[in-house]
């Protein structure tokens, strides 16, 4: 093995893959070679590739390819969206448009006799071949590529399936008699030998048309894999206020470099990361801290790009930039934790690497068997075709999105949104749930909480309070005027860096801010007010002192509040058999008091916790063994959203946090946690009912099949309404309450 100097990592594009035997296939081709590390994910369509320098890139490319699929290095630019603009989506959707276009009334006139007019067979050929042929493409090159390499997957039995259907169809058109004038499609029961041929084309049709649908909406799922990175990075600030020879002068974010000084306004974003060395002001920091209150920063004090400055004018020398930035390693984060979850591989994939060669043989077998005991060569093909048209997998294919769709489409009415199927299974398994403080369990903005003295201390207070644009100071003014109307008016009103303001309110000289501040104007908090800030701070509260003429004279108490359903949601989410653990950047005293107002043993709340942190939180819960959801809304989670088994993100919070998650909370109320995770159990639990019916169907109908009990029409008329069970068992989920 090389050592660790003279290795190099790089990213393939993979394309080709239809399913996670397919990553499976094309990981242990790579791992084959000397020295290759690789881990392929099927839902970002991307292998991680680790090498000695002996080996190229090229030489990677070249072993996918021999395994049968396509592999580049992506390109420099490359958007990760599921939009409609993406090509090989637009494809697949056109091209499962047109099938089933074509294949309705296909399916039509050969189910209803009184459609089927004179030559009514000859125009169900003219829809169905470019269905069977066209629209299964994929299909039948990925049959055959399986074919090469000695395996088979569902590819495979969709190609055989409709392949078969077809063929026999133009044998019974062109030779069988099917093709005269006033054919009828006759219902018989058993194969009997001598009689005339049925066509099978609206299986050929219905089977590639129900499979493209399904395929479809599985690669929108995929595509949106990878778009949190797009949106973690869309947060930075696009241009940037630089100083050069005293002027300001705007620029993109991408020209600045480490020693560039320049200004962010109020309101604006931090460029970059860098050093203060002019102004002073409140940085909201929250979107990477989840840390409800801003930080008070001045001169010599670092700050982050991405974050907001709340108040005054700032001069910053940047110190990173580009990769380097804070913002852009949080998105590295992101990348390694989506990186290392493996997509949940589909039953039905699993159980067709057995069941399509079972299948093939049975055909065969079939086939042998009737020429074998001298029945017409008619009726042997007759008896193979019915093996292979029952074992057609519409209902497997069916099995996954039509619960997917029912049960996401019941979600979204709850507001509960699923990415897809692969996040069912976590839901089953999940035993431990993490909930991010703030804008999770709490509603992540600053309120006054209580207030000690007279009205005149928040009157007074709230109009001071009003001039400024710090979160705690608009807290406090906005409680004033909801509890008292009208405030006066301020003059010589100045601020105070990280301590608070002054004015004259009234015709007092008014000082609000920190105890600290009330001291430097020789204004010390007497014992009781003491006594009262104590408390409130074991609360967990901000305390603001107000003091006029020489004397405090009252307390003020803010804090980012508790949710009024989150102490319902956690009773529900134990429940549901799982452990609720509080994790927040917030510091202990304030964890522990909203643990103890929702419910939550003090034991599981872990404080003080910076973004990096909290994967290595979700990463050691599970080394433990956990299986664990995590709940959050911000920048600061998204990384850790991503490593988790389940991530559910709330809808209130950031983009950024709702793509790394596999479930989207739209009303921001934590209650939808616990519904959520109800609603993907049940809709899992449908998949495997459905998956669990349609192979038991055709495990149980091969056999009359194969004894030449079924007659291909009947196996078709089985094989449909084995995807009417589906679809029905599927419905079940509209009254998921």
């Amino acid at each position: 093995m090389a050592d660790q100097a003279t290795r190099r990592t790089v990213e393939l594009a993979i394309s080709g893959m239809t399913c996670a035997s397919c990553a499976n296939r094309i990981e242990r081709k790579l791992n084959k070679l000397d020295g290759v590390e690789a881990t392929v994910n099927y839902a970002t369509e991307k292998a991680t590739v680790s090498h000695p320098e002996n080996i190229a890139p090229e030489d990677l490319i070249a072993t996918v390819e021999q395994a049968g699929y396509s592999a580049a290095l992506p390109a420099v630019e490359e958007s990760d969206e599921a939009t409609d603009e993406d090509p090989q989506l637009r494809s697949l959707r056109d091209r499962a448009l047109i099938s089933t276009v074509l294949a309705i009334p296909v399916i039509a006139m050969a189910m209803i006799t009184p459609l089927q007019f004179t030559y009514w067979q000859w125009a169900s050929l003219a829809l169905a071949a470019p269905v069977a042929i066209w629209g299964a493409w994929p299909f039948h090159v990925a049959a055959a590529r399986n074919a090469r390499h000695g395996t088979a997957t569902m590819d495979t039995l969709i190609s055989l399936g409709v392949a078969a259907a077809f063929g026999w169809s133009l044998y019974a058109l062109f030779w069988g008699g099917a093709g005269m004038p006033g054919m009828k499609h006759p219902f018989r029961f058993t194969v009997e030998a001598g009689a005339g041929p049925a066509m099978y084309l609206e299986v050929a049709a219905g089977v590639t048309a129900f499979i493209l649908i399904g395929r479809y909406f599985e690669l929108r799922a995929k595509r949106r894999a990878g778009s949190a990175l797009r949106a973690l990075l869309e947060l930075g600030a696009k241009d940037v206020a630089v100083l050069r020879d005293g002027k300001e002068i705007r620029v993109p974010v991408e020209q600045l470099a480490v020693g560039d000084t320049f200004v962010v306004r109020p309101g604006e974003k931090v460029a970059t990361d860098g050093v203060v060395i002019e102004g002073s002001s409140a940085v909201d920091e929250s979107m990477l801290t989840g840390e409800s209150v801003p930080v008070e920063v001045a001169e010599g004090s670092r700050v982050v790009g991405a974050t907001v400055n709340a108040g005054g004018r700032l001069v910053v020398r940047a110190t990173r930039v580009g990769a380097d930035t804070q913002l852009a390693q949080l998105a590295k984060l992101v990348e390694q934790a989506q990186a290392g979850k493996a997509e949940v591989q589909r039953l039905a994939d699993r159980i067709s690497g057995v069941f399509v060669p079972g299948v093939i043989l049975l055909a065969a077998g079939t086939l042998g068997f009737w020429l074998g005991t001298g029945s017409p060569a008619t009726a042997a093909i007759t008896a193979a075709v019915a093996v292979l048209i029952i074992a057609c997998p519409c209902a497997l294919g069916l099995a996954t999105p039509t619960a997917l769709l029912v049960g996401s489409g019941r979600g979204a009415q709850l507001g509960i949104l699923m990415k897809g199927p692969e996040v069912l299974e976590s839901t089953r398994r999940v035993d431990t749930v993490v909930l991010d403080k703030t804008g999770t369990v709490t509603t992540g903005e600053l309120s006054m909480i209580d207030w000690h003295g007279d009205e005149d201390v928040l009157r007074i207070a709230g109009a001071l309070e009003n001039a400024s644009e710090h979160p705690v100071a608009r807290a406090i003014a906005s409680a004033a005027r909801d509890k008292l109307g009208e405030l006066p008016s301020v003059s010589e009103f100045a601020s105070v860096e990280g301590l608070g303001v002054q004015g004259v309110v009234d015709g007092h000289a008014v000082v609000v801010g920190r105890p600290a501040l009330l001291e430097q104007w020789s204004m010390p908090l007497d014992e009781d007010l003491a006594r009262w800030q104590r408390s409130a701070e074991a609360d967990g509260h901000t305390v603001v002192a107000v003091g006029w003429d020489g004397k405090a004279r009252g307390l003020i108490s803010v804090a980012d509040t508790v949710k009024p359903t989150s102490a319902e949601a956690v009773r529900q989410l134990r429940a549901l058999g799982l452990t609720p653990v509080l994790l927040t950047g917030d510091n202990g005293r304030v964890a522990a008091a909203v643990a103890e107002e929702v419910g939550i043993d003090a034991d599981q709340v872990i404080a003080e916790v910076m973004p990096a942190d909290k994967v290595d939180v979700v990463k050691r819960l599970q080394d433990e063994g956990k299986v664990v959801a995590m709940v959050g809304d911000g920048v600061n989670d998204a990384a850790a959203l991503a490593q988790a088994d389940l991530g559910l993100a709330m809808g209130t919070g950031t983009d950024v946090a709702i793509e790394a998650s596999d479930l989207t909370l739209v009303r921001g109320d934590l209650r939808l946690a616990a519904d959520a995770i109800r609603l993907s159990r049940r809709t899992l639990g449908v998949i495997k009912s459905n998956l669990g019916w349609a192979f038991g169907y055709n495990l149980a109908a091969l056999p009359l099949a194969a004894a030449g009990l079924l007659n291909p029409m009947i196996a078709g008329a089985a094989m449909a309404f084995s995807s009417v069970s589906v679809v029905l068992n599927s419905l079940r989920l509209r009254r998921f309450r």
